[in-house]
């Protein structure tokens, strides 16, 4: 690590004695496939690195950072994370306990996770996830977990060494359960790497799989969010941002480089709706006169 004449923190590239780690869960719309591409259009070097929409954090697992700080609004998904980095061997062995079965699925299902013990509940999160449909993350209004069994024959459960490998990097971050506004208001600074993979914007009636919290991220949330991209440009942050080829994203977004990209959809029944579009906008800290 760095210091610039600005006194910003500049990153070189994550720690070489890091062990490799991957997401710990299947995540609907994760950026796994689009690692190149994000990576390949990143700085060479930053501050902290920043992620406000973590989801399955396929970047951040990827890069592992040093100086990182990573958040979500989910309280369910913050929990898993917090309790692989802090109580992984309760984790590992609560896990050990489920059986990949439709009666166990749906009994678990409909425990209330607020009332188990953090390790457990962090347990059942990723149960649920390995053995749903699709690991699709889904809840109703009332923030219940409400996806069918997705009837596999041999999910991995529990993937004991990827776990101990995410908890030596989760343990490395500042872990947020925030609402994006606020993690980027407090903590972001001129020099800082944000990746910014909120909700999308949906294409069709069938594409709307934002629902990951009980509370939507609409238009008007995707409007404000620009404001704030563009304020993050303005106060020196480079940043990359993903979202569907929506024409609003273009609208928002005109006066930055956008790319399209080809993605596949993992949702679908259905082979021919199973390629989308994500775009890419890469937005450089703007220029000090």
């Amino acid at each position: 690590m760095l210091r610039t004449a600005n006194n910003v923190h500049v990153v070189t590239g994550r720690d070489k004695n890091s062990i490799p780690a991957k997401p710990i869960l299947k995540w609907a719309g994760g950026k796994s496939q689009l690692l190149k591409q994000l990576i390949s259009r990143m700085p060479i070097s930053y501050g902290q690195y920043i992620e406000p929409f973590l989801g399955g954090g396929a970047l951040f697992f990827a890069l592992q950072p040093r100086n990182a700080v990573i958040a979500d609004s989910n309280p369910e998904l913050i929990n898993v994370y917090q309790q692989v980095a802090t109580c992984t061997r309760d984790v590992v062995r609560y896990l050990k306990m489920y059986d990949n079965s439709k009666e166990t699925f749906y009994s678990t299902r409909s425990e209330n996770w607020c009332l188990l013990p953090k390790a457990q509940a962090a347990a059942r999160t990723i149960f649920l996830n390995r053995t749903c449909f699709n690991g699709l993350y889904r809840v109703n209004k009332k923030g219940e977990f409400n996806v069918p069994f997705g009837n596999y024959s041999n999910p991995k459960i529990c993937d004991e060494n990827a776990l101990y490998r995410a908890s030596e990097v989760l343990k490395k971050a500042k872990l947020l359960c925030q609402d994006y506004k606020d993690v980027l208001r407090d903590h972001a600074r001129p020099g800082d790497f944000i990746f910014l993979d909120p909700p999308y914007l949906p294409i069709s009636q069938s594409s709307d799989f934002k629902r990951y919290t009980k509370e939507q991220f609409h238009e008007k949330d995707h409007l404000e969010l620009a404001k704030i991209v563009l304020s993050l440009h303005e106060k020196g942050c480079h940043i990359l941002l993903t979202n569907s080829n929506h024409p609003l994203v273009h609208e928002a977004y005109a006066s930055f480089q956008i790319e399209t990209l080809q993605t596949k959809r993992h949702i679908s029944c259905r082979t021919a709706e199973r390629r989308g579009e994500d775009t890419l906008i890469t937005i450089v800290p703007k220029k000090r006169i």
